[in-house]
């Protein structure tokens, strides 16, 4: 047994050297999600999901940030991405990527996550079909002197405002601070109609769960840029 020793402890050494290094490459360490998606900086979020296009109805437009859309440049729409987020968007079906900036909010869509310009979806090839799987990771952020917007939950738009407003006056004592936007698409003009005002994103998905269930909506969270 005295002879094993000194092995045993050479072994438990190396062992634990091998774990120490291991801790020390990217390679070797599993991130785990942060609890709320924006703490501040959004640096390293992963986000996987459908994206879709927007171009020639909406070039010219005025985006979240104050800019002019202009749809043949690398550009994207999130709803809740910090304005200023730079991110990769790699395509799942082609493994084309292109590196794009949020300057705008949408998709205004249940169930996609994205909404890139027209030369961004040129670039991972998703113009003909409309929509692809895509992950993105956001590798860099320019922090906006106005911060982070509150986080909103969007019930539904309407081409009439007195539905737009019946549906606000019935939410708006449960969740205040709402408020109904005015929008002018290709198809027309709509009114969205927005309730509450969130600091994370898990009260603003409790509140979305609640009201998809109790109104019979399909509810989805906005970042109010303000």
């Amino acid at each position: 047994m005295r002879a094993i020793q000194p092995i045993q402890r050479h072994v438990d050494i190396r062992f634990l050297a091998l774990l120490v290094l291991c801790s020390l490459l990217p390679s070797c360490r599993t991130q785990a999600p942060p609890v709320e998606r924006f703490p501040g900086y959004p640096i390293g979020y992963v986000e996987r999901g459908t994206a879709s296009w927007y171009g020639p109805g909406f070039d010219g437009n005025k985006t979240a940030n104050g800019e002019r859309y202009d749809m043949h440049k690398l550009t994207a729409a999130h709803r809740t991405l910090p304005l200023g987020s730079v991110a990769v968007v790699r395509s799942l079906t082609s493994n084309r990527q292109v590196t794009v900036r949020i300057n705008d909010r949408g998709p205004f869509a249940k169930g996609r996550v994205l909404d890139l310009s027209l030369a961004g979806a040129q670039a991972i090839g998703m113009i003909g079909n409309g929509t692809d799987q895509i992950e993105l990771r956001v590798v860099n952020y320019v922090e906006r002197t106005e911060g982070m917007g509150v986080l909103r939950i969007q019930v539904g738009a309407f081409a009439d405002l007195q539905n737009a407003r019946g549906l606000f006056d019935r939410l708006k004592s449960q969740y205040p601070g709402g408020r109904i936007t005015q929008v002018d698409l290709p198809e027309g003009r709509r009114y969205r109609v927005q309730v509450g005002q969130f600091v994370t994103e898990s009260q603003a998905q409790a509140a979305s769960a609640y009201l998809d269930s109790h109104y019979n909506v399909e509810s989805f969270i906005m970042r109010d840029d303000g």
